[in-house]
């Protein structure tokens, strides 16, 4: 049985690692090579698409449900508030700092090695697939979007997002509408026209 210390230390060093890595949104090649020596390195047969990378557990049964374990490497840029380097992972007071430690780089090597913990385990009840993807931070076309027909049938999904360890089944999500109202001319002394704002108040 896999050592939970042993995959613990070995999240800790794979987060320290990418943090040191500048993986802005659409820029991420340098951690999703990372990502995908750090698998093969464990024996896990990997899959690639642009800077995404995944795979399932070894005795995977397309009889079986699958539960997708998903989280992003890409991040933000460093805002002009940062007090550190924002590449420098060091651990202090037990928190470990660094730019995408907490969204979501603490998530994804959490599920890296639970996935680690279950690949080699036969006569599971579930399948596992792990899902490490970009662009998660500019809702790009080419991350988790751009691989899901590539992952098959998925039952069940934990995807990794700072939640403050509050389980979260839903997003509010967001929606941005493009419109143009028509309106017409008139002179407002003598209430002639039509004001394309007031048109627009209603479909707003």
């Amino acid at each position: 049985m896999t050592n939970i210390n042993s995959l613990y230390n070995q999240a800790v060093q794979l987060l320290q690692q990418l943090i040191a890595i500048p993986s802005f949104s659409r820029e991420e090649g340098k951690t999703a090579d990372l990502l995908e020596k750090f698998l093969q390195e464990r024996g896990v047969q990997t899959h690639r698409k642009m800077n995404n990378i995944w795979a399932w557990n070894k005795y995977f049964d397309a009889s079986k449900p699958t539960i997708l374990l998903n989280s992003h490497h890409d991040t933000v840029k460093p805002n002009s508030g940062y007090t550190r380097d924002p590449f420098d992972a060091k651990i202090e007071d037990g928190k470990l700092y660094g730019l995408g430690s907490n969204d979501a780089g603490g998530c994804l090597v959490s599920l890296i090695q639970t996935f680690l913990y279950f690949y080699e385990r036969e006569g599971l009840k579930y399948n596992f697939c792990l899902a490490t993807t970009a662009e998660e931070e500019i809702s790009g076309v080419n991350g988790l979007e751009l691989i899901i027909p590539d992952l098959g049938k998925l039952d069940f999904g934990i995807v990794g997002e700072p939640t403050l360890m509050q389980l979260a089944i839903a997003e509010k999500g967001l929606m941005v509408l493009d419109c143009v109202a028509h309106g017409k001319s008139g002179h407002a002394a003598r209430e002639e026209g039509i004001n394309a704002i007031y048109k627009a108040m209603y479909d707003i």
